[in-house]
């Protein structure tokens, strides 16, 4: 099943749009080819970008001049006080906006104009198993899945320049962080946490700031679309749960990079993380592009009996193991799960040869789970 990008579009019906997503994830190619008949302003332009800082107004000059019902502004968040043009076109002369960036935080935070409701947001993640023929897994756990990165033979030299030029330069001076190396160790501190519960005493610790700062570099990550909590699922448990959510950068490339690792391989101890993290992509990904905006979340009780994601209120129970031979050991902590709540599909999502039910569990080697996923019958 292929996965046309356009796609995420289909439901805009003529509506502005916020399109966020981190850099290199494709959306300034998506929208040419979405829009491509759209007024562009590039505020990575220096030129452009000058011109509008100083005078705001030649915005709105320069649209009205054109007689352009749709409009593409790139990388708004680099001038909030815009908002206040757009929004004015938008009530007075029914201009469509596509106003695109890799980064809401600095809007949010400036508190400028954000539309009123009158702007839809969607968001670009790196690419998915479904648009990509002939997906090679171990090239996106290796490689991750921003779309320079995938299709490079060797990405460690593009991917150590994302991290400087972007993570470490462009996110420190958009969220004005003084200490930038207190920030780049937090950065592989965050990476050691991938995947797994968050200690921000312990990471402060290892920082040498407090729990508090730390608090708030997890949170500009979330904000700049880098990483992302997932909440623990909680509603109404029998069993005493862990709170503590999870955290997740956005693709396994950085992830790798930053803790330095080899090479991936099929059954290595690294296996397993990336695995899973690729699989919650994924998921997040259908979640947003198909329209459901079904929550994800994980359980984990006090005793760490443990399920990886749970999507919905409970619709759907999914464990993801690295093993090519799934038996009934594998199964308790979807078993425990049911116990607790009435599950309409529980899944392991594993590297077996053919799609099975165990125990009233389907068993699904990780390219037939995908291929449901985006056929839409998962969930």
């Amino acid at each position: 099943m292929i996965f046309q990008r356009k796609q995420v579009f289909a439901d805009n019906e003529g509506q502005s749009i916020f399109f966020w997503g981190p850099r290199q994830t494709g959306k300034s190619t998506l929208l040419k080819q979405v829009f491509p008949d759209a007024l562009c302003f590039d505020l990575l332009l220096s030129d452009v970008f000058s011109r509008l800082l100083i005078n705001p107004e030649y915005l709105r000059q320069a649209i009205l001049a054109q007689s352009k019902k749709k409009v593409i502004i790139d990388e708004i968040q680099k001038i909030p006080i815009l908002l206040n043009e757009v929004h004015w076109l938008i009530e007075n002369h029914q201009i469509q906006f596509i106003l695109s960036g890799s980064s809401p935080r600095k809007i949010i935070r400036s508190g400028e104009n954000l539309l009123g409701g009158r702007a839809l947001r969607y968001e670009l993640f790196p690419l998915v198993s479904a648009e990509i023929p002939d997906f090679d897994l171990l090239r996106a756990l290796n490689h991750g899945l921003l779309p320079r990165h995938y299709l490079a033979k060797n990405p460690k030299r593009i991917i150590a320049a994302y991290i400087g030029n972007y993570l470490q330069d462009e996110i420190v001076a958009e969220a004005r962080i003084r200490n930038v190396d207190v920030f780049a160790r937090f950065l592989n501190a965050a990476a050691f946490s991938n995947g797994e519960m968050v200690n921000f005493n312990n990471i402060a610790t290892d920082c040498g700031v407090s729990a508090p700062t730390i608090k708030e570099y997890f949170r500009i990550l979330e904000d700049t679309l880098i990483g992302k909590f997932i909440p623990v699922f909680q509603h109404k448990p029998k069993r005493r749960v862990q709170k503590a959510p999870k955290f997740y950068f956005f693709d396994n490339g950085i992830v790798n990079h930053l803790l330095n690792r080899g090479k991936i391989e099929l059954n290595s101890e690294l296996f397993g993380n990336a695995f899973e993290t690729l699989i919650l992509h994924e998921l997040l990904a259908h979640s947003h592009y198909s329209g459901k905006e079904y929550p994800i979340s994980f359980w984990r009780t006090a005793s760490q009996i443990e399920v990886d994601f749970i999507l919905g209120k409970h619709e759907v129970a999914i464990e993801v193991k690295s093993s090519s031979g799934i038996t009934g050991k594998h199964l308790s902590g979807i078993k425990a799960f049911k116990e607790e709540y009435t599950v309409k599909k529980s899944i392991i999502v594993c590297n077996e040869a053919m799609p099975r039910i165990l125990d009233g569990i389907d068993i699904l080697p990780w390219r037939e789970f995908l291929y449901r996923l985006w056929a839409n019958v998962i969930i």
